[in-house]
């Protein structure tokens, strides 16, 4: 075997172990305390737990049955390696909620404490989704059908299209519990949900990316430099003046953000600052990039 297919076969056994590992999480939140308080958090877990209402069908086989044409329509409108991902994920998180973990003790939230079923099945949800997320695979449900539309309709984002079937689930769901305290902890769980996606696949560590328009970039350039920070300087020119100018850019965390600007400050007061948030920044000084 050629050194490239090892390096292949590697990354496969990678995927699968931490794909594996986040349906363990997933099914433990839907199984402990999604499913048994009634609380639909959208996507296809939403659904299954709507369907299992009406049906009564167990929630491992309900989230196959959804996931099935969605990931039919997958292989035809999408990346044909995700959604092979996406299928050994469902299959997983089908075997773990029905057979693994079915005996697992449920939290049933009595006398108004289901804030803390959303909040927890929230979090394992949103860890099993975002593990996922970083093998370059989904969970299944929804995040298919936000795909597809964001194909045929770019200029409606993923996390748009992705709100709109939520809460077009967390409806159904109070249509068929008549009970508003599930709605509004599915809202709570869809929530929490999306922090923890957002933590796990952009980063915990959120900085600053600025842009420094200054007649004095070396400077500021050499002092930021003597405090470790990495900088860059753009060559740039004026539009209106015609002038060749530099501009210094650097990236910082955000406990650094209020020294760096007193740097800027004390070097050139009258230097024009364009700041923006970066959600993740990878690269020597900051998270490796793996």
């Amino acid at each position: 075997m050629s050194k490239k297919n090892r390096s292949a076969l590697l990354q496969w056994v990678v995927d699968i172990v931490v794909m594996a590992v986040a349906a363990v999480i997933f099914s433990v939140g839907a199984v402990c305390f999604i499913s048994p308080n009634d609380i639909a958090p959208g996507g296809g877990t939403g659904i299954a737990i709507i369907l299992g209402e009406l049906t009564g069908l167990s929630l491992g086989t309900l989230i196959a049955l959804v996931n099935v044409p969605l990931i039919v329509a997958g292989f035809i409108w999408l990346n044909r390696r995700i959604m092979i991902k996406t299928l050994i994920s469902v299959a997983m998180i089908t075997v773990m909620t029905d057979y693994v973990f079915a005996d697992l003790p449920e939290y049933r939230a009595d006398g108004g404490n289901g804030i803390l079923a959303a909040l927890f099945g929230g979090a394992l949800l949103g860890a099993g989704v975002g593990f996922t997320y970083l093998r370059e695979a989904t969970s299944g449900g929804t995040d298919i059908v936000a795909k597809i539309l964001n194909r045929y309709q770019p200029h409606l984002t993923l996390g748009r299209l992705q709100l709109i079937t939520d809460a077009v689930v967390i409806a159904v769901g109070y249509a068929v519990f008549r009970d508003l305290d599930s709605a509004l902890y599915a809202i709570v769980s869809v929530f929490v949900q999306s922090k923890v996606v957002d933590m796990l696949v952009y980063g915990g560590q959120e900085c600053r990316f600025l842009l420094v328009f200054s007649e004095r970039p070396r400077e500021i350039a050499d002092r930021l430099l003597k405090g470790d920070k990495g900088v860059t300087l753009l060559s740039a020119q004026g539009a209106y003046s015609g002038a060749s100018q530099q501009v210094v850019a650097t990236a910082v965390y955000k406990n650094d953000y209020a020294r760096v600007k007193r740097i800027i400050r004390e070097t050139d007061p009258a230097a024009f600052v364009v700041t923006t948030g970066a959600s993740e920044v990878l690269g020597e000084g900051f998270q490796k990039l793996i």
